[in-house]
């Protein structure tokens, strides 16, 4: 993992987490999607200045990672070693994630808290024995109302299917420990009430506020029928149920009672990234158990939306998971990085195609972003030997210009930084990377070369002056969600040598006007978004 280095000391970090994914097979796009979010995000509050702590990782036991294992020959624990080791870490060191933390749910240090955190809501009397039977999806891990189920057609008519995975549920009958999640109805609703921002989007939070207002039933935390798990302190018979020990990392995985001055740091989260799938143990079971505790609650339930190939949720199960490697190999990691967030909006369903890629690659990538880059230290070079000009002729159209960048920082640091709307603050950028193109297309610095009186080339260098200080902001606004490309084009600036490291630059900075001083030698880099070839053959 890419770690970031970021010191944690005097005051609290900014925390941002992924769900912990399965290690029943490979990642495909909608893990890194959120993944990708995640980096975003925290990339961003980093060049803000923030303290921030990025956490992902794996979640390694139940029923459905001990069958899959079983199917291929080996224990739980070979399985998720030569996932993690062979598919999760290198794909998110490919996709250039900065995670700070990469927890598993395997790992002692997880366990050991877990079983404390457990033992410690019993002797509250906050557990008890029971006992239940209804239907269970192995794949969500989780019991199912009988209202839930779809009703199985072709191969599986006559019975239940779970809605996500369209696979029949069993009938489990199981002598239990209970959480009195029950007791907690009114404090959650009392909370979303007093928090209306704590579960996001609006549509996510209003079918939680419906599902708790209908009652709440009390979960059963353990299981009997199988043994992979953490097994419960007070009867080793019984191993935690999966989801109670996932959710856990989130306090585990920052120190919770093992590192008091850490956890309270960090902990709690400020933004929890899942998919709205999960959304109910999260904005539910998660405050419940915190409540429970006495531990502070999480600032924001984000549940993106689900990617759709073919009008499916990209899964395994549904065969439309994809490789990101897929993709990344065609259109490079940046581009990949930047394409997802670009085109669907956080929170809602979006559909993916390769045509819609492609497109928007080749319009605003290479078109708008690259070709401006390229032309503008094409003419430094030709006109001034590569050394960027003084600007010493501003007049309306620089000062637009200048108003246009105030404007692009502040909505994309709000809609980025607050608001989660990746695809409003990439908008933001991209329409300002619009106003220096027509910006050059207006002044045509072309034409003004040919005037070579005093008067020509000082208009001449404000143009050309006025061009790169507008690259040096987009490649300080783009950093978060295109940390290669930016770096090149900071290269390509010579800023490294005056304004020193990208990583450095902090966003708000990136209006002031005038950072990039004249005199800094600009060149031609490499094309920063090529041409794509023809698609790969299926």
């Amino acid at each position: 993992m890419a770690a970031t280095g970021t010191e944690k000391q005097g005051g609290k970090a900014f925390y941002v987490s992924t769900p912990i994914y399965y290690v029943n097979d490979a990642p495909h796009l909608g893990h890194a999607y959120t993944t990708v979010a995640g980096d975003v995000l925290t990339r961003w509050h980093r060049q803000r200045g923030e303290k921030v702590w990025y956490l992902t990782g794996t979640d390694e036991h139940g029923q459905k990672i001990m069958r899959t294992a079983e199917a291929n020959g080996v224990s739980p624990q070979e399985w998720a070693d030569k996932l993690v080791d062979e598919a999760w870490k290198p794909l998110w060191d490919h996709l250039d994630i900065a995670n700070d933390d990469f927890i598993r749910t395997t790992q002692q240090r997880h366990t050991d808290r877990v079983r404390e955190f457990v033992q410690d809501l019993h002797d509250k009397g906050e557990i008890y024995k029971g006992g239940y039977e209804g239907p269970y999806c192995v794949g969500c891990e989780e019991y199912k109302l009988p209202g839930e189920l779809l009703d199985g057609e072709g191969e599986y008519a006559g019975q239940k299917l779970c809605p996500i995975h369209k696979k029949p549920v069993e009938i489990l009958a199981e002598e239990n420990y209970f959480f009195k999640l029950s007791e907690y109805g009114d404090k959650l609703l009392a909370h979303y009430e007093a928090n209306p921002g704590f579960i996001q989007p609006e549509s996510a939070r209003n079918e939680v506020v419906n599902f708790v207002r209908q009652g709440l039933q009390d979960l059963s935390i353990s299981r009997s029928t199988f043994d992979w798990g953490i097994p419960i302190p007070w009867d080793d018979k019984h191993v935690i149920y999966v989801w109670v020990d996932a959710l856990l990392n989130y306090a585990t995985a920052v120190g919770y009672n093992e590192n008091q001055e850490k956890f309270e740091a960090t902990f709690p989260a400020d933004v929890h990234l899942v998919g709205k799938d999960i959304l109910r143990f999260h904005a539910v079971i998660w405050p419940a158990m915190l409540m429970a505790q006495g531990l502070p609650l999480p600032g924001k339930i984000a549940a993106n939306g689900w990617l759709m190939v073919g009008g499916e949720k990209m899964s395994k199960s549904n065969l439309t998971g994809i490789k990101p490697q897929d993709l990344t190999s065609h259109f490079g990691v940046d581009a990949y990085r930047w394409y997802f967030l670009r085109a669907i909006a956080f929170g809602q369903d979006g559909s993916f195609s390769w045509e819609d890629f492609s497109a928007r690659y080749t319009s605003e990538l290479a078109n708008d972003y690259g070709n401006l880059a390229s032309r503008v230290t094409a003419m430094v070079g030709k006109y001034f030997d590569g050394a960027l000009p003084e600007a010493t002729a501003d007049g309306d159209a620089e000062r637009a210009v200048h108003e246009a960048l105030s404007q692009a920082v502040a909505e994309s640091d709000r809609k980025i930084g607050e608001e989660l709307d990746f695809q409003g603050g990439i908008l933001a950028i991209f329409d300002f990377v619009k106003r220096v193109n027509g910006y050059i297309t207006e002044q045509e610095p072309w034409k003004v070369a040919k005037d070579t009186s005093e008067e020509g080339r000082a208009r001449l260098a404000t143009i050309l002056y006025t061009a790169a200080e507008s690259l040096r902001a987009v490649a300080v606004l783009l950093n978060p969600v295109m940390p290669e490309t930016s770096a090149k084009l900071w290269e390509s600036l010579g800023a490294e040598a005056s304004l020193g490291a990208l990583a450095d630059q902090k966003v708000g900075e990136a209006a002031d006007w005038g950072r990039l001083p004249a005199g800094s030698t600009v060149t031609k880099g490499a094309v920063l978004f090529p041409r794509l070839e023809e698609k790969p053959s299926a």
